[in-house]
């Protein structure tokens, strides 16, 4: 009964793909070709098998950029614990303030904690103060900080210390969020974050000295709770601060506000027209257009290199150097120090070039490396200023 079955869904295949014949003719030859039923039906599997896949990749594709990133979904787990440390920490306020409105002399015991836990908070802030962002992140808090002075005595103590609460929140958050982002900047660039943090141990001030929680709120007369707060900011901060520093020094700025004209990587070479290996980027533009500094760092070389042309080479220490060719001048010297931004030459077309542009490269430890990673990375440094 199968074999029937079989034989019966064979002939219908043979039915639908039926053997063909094509005739080619070529300088009056005439050229036969078979296609028969099995040819037909492997061609028809080869072209189910690549939409199938087709299918799959992009949805796949799709589903990823819909799906979120997971730093965005740190970001949101993070806030979420904050606003339910906020919960908590109001709900003691509230009991709190009730304690205080059937014991006398309790008012100015709140009023010492909260002068201390404001001692402790201009610690903190002074570290912030001035840091990308900082001032956005915490305004805020420091609103309601200032409007707490209206109210009479009692309610104001409440409403300051609840302000503490929620600018302590703002601050961890604002150094945790940009210590993150300023990690994603780097792994962008192809470099390890804990490379360039400070090392554990090595951090400083009164905030991070103490070894607990406990030894800090000790130092500072304030709750464990809210010392513990204090010395976590303290530490993301640092962190961040380490990290914006170390960005400084990299190669993460753009060499030239033009746009760019040739990428990284396997290319038609336009001299040989085969391929050939370009070790960097090229920027076009007019001539004569400014050559700044990507990074401060050192003049290691100027002058003639073979297909460079006129070439500016700057050290930027840790491995990394950076070099600018085919300039039609050059506005340094060797052994001077450079900082970012710096004029270095003008867009030229010396050497090894078919018009003017800029010929950019990014080399660590004497290999080169692609300098559009440190072009994204630098953006994505610049967006969480």
């Amino acid at each position: 009964m199968s074999l029937s079955r079989l034989a019966r869904f064979y002939r219908s295949l043979e039915a639908m793909f039926p053997e063909r014949h094509l005739y080619v003719r070529t300088g009056g030859q005439m050229q036969a070709f078979v296609l028969t039923t099995q040819r037909q039906l492997a061609l028809a599997g080869v072209v189910a098998g690549a939409a199938l896949w087709m299918g799959i990749a992009t949805a796949a594709l799709l589903v990823s950029w819909v799906s979120p990133s997971e730093a965005e979904a740190e970001i949101a787990r993070t806030q979420a614990r904050y606003e339910r440390l906020i919960a908590d920490r109001q709900a003691r306020l509230d009991a709190l303030y009730a304690q205080v409105n059937t014991e006398s002399g309790s008012v100015a015991e709140l009023a010492a904690s909260v002068e201390n836990r404001h001692a402790a908070l201009a610690l903190l802030l002074t570290d912030v103060k001035g840091a990308p962002g900082a001032a956005q992140a915490l305004a805020p808090a420091l609103n309601k900080v200032a409007a707490a002075r209206q109210t009479d005595p009692v309610d104001r103590v409440e409403l300051v210390r609840l302000s503490q609460d929620q600018l302590v929140a703002a601050a961890e958050g604002y150094a945790k969020t940009r210590a993150e982002r300023l990690k994603l900047a780097f792994r962008m660039a192809g470099l390890s974050p804990d490379s360039y943090a400070p090392p554990p141990g090595s951090l400083g001030g009164p905030l991070i000295e103490a070894k607990d929680s406990r030894a800090l709120a000790a130092l500072l007369d304030v709750d464990e709770a809210f010392a513990g707060r204090i010395q976590r900011a303290a530490e993301s901060l640092t962190e961040a601060t380490a990290l914006t520093d170390a960005a400084q020094t990299l190669p993460l700025a753009r060499p030239t506000a033009t746009s760019r004209s040739s990428g990284f990587g396997f290319r038609m070479d336009p001299f040989t027209r085969r391929p050939a290996f370009h070790s960097g980027l090229d920027f076009g533009g007019a001539l004569a257009t400014p050559i700044a500094a990507t990074a401060p760092g050192v003049v290691s070389f100027t002058g003639q290199r073979s297909g460079y042309g006129n070439t500016v080479e700057v050290d930027h220490g840790r491995g990394f150097k950076t070099r600018y060719a085919h300039l039609a001048a050059i506005s340094v010297k060797p052994g001077q120090r450079v900082v970012l931004g710096q004029r270095l030459g003008a867009m030229g077309s010396t050497g090894r070039s078919t018009g003017v542009h800029l010929h950019y490269e990014v080399w660590v430890n004497g290999r080169a490396q692609n300098p559009d990673r440190y072009l994204k990375a630098g953006d994505h440094v610049r967006q969480a200023s």
